[in-house]
């Protein structure tokens, strides 16, 4: 499956344009670290852009979530490296199964920053990523009562891919920044 049809296939399952924009900002990320990290860029963008694609399916909820959606990709024939690390990415679901790869741990960090951006931009005036700088990131992570809901600690899974949380930051940052005006950000 291309990217086009991946996309449509999302689409299909994930009528909520707020997390329509998410999956694209995850899409983004999840390419840019592979490029910094010699991976297969198509792959991993593959598992950003899919990787929350039973949400609706499954009301969000923590002990479900990425179980269906790991089934639907393995049905459709996706690649097995990107259907385990859509099921590991929630750590709730896994059921034990710990995430081992770095395609797994990126995808965890990746998609979770992608909160953390998208809050830190909609405080800017503009609510514009591209105004945000990656201190303003970084400042943030240490403010737990700021997007409480996004797991600083998965984030940190940033250092089992090999990248410092300044540098993971600023490849994240750098990546949503190009896809701002599809993300309405």
């Amino acid at each position: 499956m291309n990217r086009d049809q991946a996309l449509a296939f999302l689409r299909m399952h994930v009528k909520n344009e707020r997390m329509i924009a998410h999956c694209l900002a995850s899409e983004a990320v999840l390419r840019a670290l592979a490029e910094r990290l010699g991976e297969d860029a198509d792959k991993w963008a593959m598992a950003g852009l899919l990787h929350d694609i039973d949400v609706e399916l499954t009301g969000a909820d923590p002990g479900t979530h990425a179980m269906e959606g790991s089934r639907m990709l393995e049905e459709k024939g996706f690649d097995p490296d990107i259907v385990e690390a859509v099921k590991l990415h929630n750590e709730m679901a896994a059921h034990g199964v710990e995430r081992h790869k770095k395609l797994h741990h990126a995808l965890a960090a990746g998609e979770t920053i992608t909160g953390l951006i998208t809050a830190t931009a909609l405080v800017y005036p503009d609510k514009k990523v591209a105004s945000v700088k990656p201190k303003s990131i970084t400042k943030r992570m240490k403010e737990k009562a700021f997007a409480a809901s996004v797991n600083r600690d998965t984030i940190r899974e940033c250092e089992k891919i090999g990248l410092s949380l300044p540098e993971f930051v600023e490849i994240s940052l750098n990546a949503m920044k190009r896809v701002g005006p599809q993300i309405g950000l």
